[in-house]
């Protein structure tokens, strides 16, 4: 085991010292304000931004705090380039950030009931920090971390090692994201995870999306098609009830595809318990690591379309039911309720405390590795 994680750890502490300085190489972007991220750091370590622009001039600009996305540039049925991506101009903004704009969430995305759960006969408590839940890693998840990064043509590395019982999780456990633009319009997210002892994982990315341009007054125009028959029903809390439920009849049915707006203020009892979605969908797979369709995200007056891809057996769509106003973004706009949307491919919220759903504990010896890919298009 010693030997193991050694093997293990040994370049993530060598990255780590050597701090997150990119090579000649790496094509670093700061933003558009000046000092925004210019020669910034967040506890001694630098913060830098990458740039991947693919040759159809689609543009996806990275930071190494949280791993996150900070923009997406990408055509309307004119040719005419927008960012579609909520996010910030300058690193206090992020650092102050409460809606989670762009980055990788963990160690467990979604929530945990009471903030624990039990392992191997153990239990674990973690932070609340939704209530009496744990939300998407607990206090400083890995959205707050500084990841150390490098970069290679069109794909961005990012590594972080979280250390035993960080936020309450066991295990030292190293991750890797790595973030690829192809010149097919896809931007394709892999990620990758080992542990020294055993412990709960659910990793996603967690970009906020508006496809008329982020700042944009409303998402309730745009079309989703959800790829799932079923759908896991949720208390007051957004906690899931342990059930599984079937979409038909209810206004969580996307099958088909269908405005957002269409079905959120039917009565659905679902609907009317958050005043919005936030659920996760069951997807409709062949076999477990399978990379199949998701969904389909489009918007008729520009034509953006994305199409989703997932390894996952689950997605969360979020459709901006607690953006209120207070929160301005990189175009000086306020981002307004239900002015954005999030798709979140995963594993089932409060999967260690639900037997029933798929098992999200990894162990030492094991990969965790999953691959969800969002594909940019024109809807004539």
């Amino acid at each position: 085991m010693l030997n193991t994680m050694k093997k293990l750890l040994l370049p993530l502490i060598i990255l780590t010292v050597i701090g997150c300085k990119p090579s000649d190489s790496v094509k670093t972007k700061e933003a558009d304000n000046p000092g925004s991220m210019k020669n910034t750091t967040v506890n001694k370590d630098s913060i830098h931004m990458y740039e991947l622009k693919n040759a159809n001039g689609i543009e996806v600009v990275l930071t190494n705090y949280g791993a996150r996305i900070v923009s997406v540039l990408t055509p309307d049925k004119k040719g005419e380039f927008a960012d579609i991506a909520l996010g910030y101009n300058t690193i206090d903004e992020y650092l102050s950030d409460n809606i989670y704009s762009g980055p990788i969430v963990g160690r467990f995305a979604n929530r945990i009931k009471d903030a624990k759960f039990t392992l191997d006969g153990k239990e674990y408590t973690l932070y609340k920090n939704n209530g009496d839940n744990t939300l998407h890693g607990g206090l400083n998840g890995f959205d707050k971390k500084v990841w150390t990064a490098s970069q290679e043509g069109n794909s961005v590395k990012m590594t972080y090692l979280s250390p035993d019982m960080e936020e309450g999780y066991p295990g030292n456990l190293a991750v890797t994201v790595v973030y690829t633009l192809t010149d097919k319009d896809e931007l394709k997210i892999e990620y990758e995870a080992e542990t020294d002892a055993a412990t709960i994982l659910n990793l996603t990315n967690h970009t906020i999306w508006n496809l008329k341009g982020e700042g944009d007054s409303t998402i309730l125009d745009h079309y989703f098609m959800i790829n799932a028959d079923e759908f896991i029903p949720v208390d007051k809390e957004w906690i899931p009830t342990g059930e599984i439920a079937s979409v038909e009849g209810t206004a969580l049915d996307f099958r088909e595809g269908k405005q957002i707006g269409q079905d959120i203020a039917i009565g659905d009892p679902q609907v009317e318990n958050g005043l919005g979605f936030d659920h996760n969908w069951n997807l409709i797979k062949k076999s477990e690591d399978e990379l199949s369709l998701a969904g389909k995200l489009w918007e008729e007056t520009t034509g953006r379309l994305l199409e989703i891809w997932t390894t996952e057996p689950g997605m969360q769509f979020y459709s901006g039911n607690f953006l209120d106003g207070t929160v301005k973004g990189k175009s000086g706009r306020a981002y307004q309720h239900r002015s954005a949307l999030i798709f979140e491919t995963q594993h089932y919220p409060d999967a260690p405390n639900n037997p029933g759903f798929p098992t999200t504990v990894l162990k030492p010896g094991e990969v965790y590795k999953q691959t969800t890919i969002i594909r940019f298009k024109v809807k004539e």
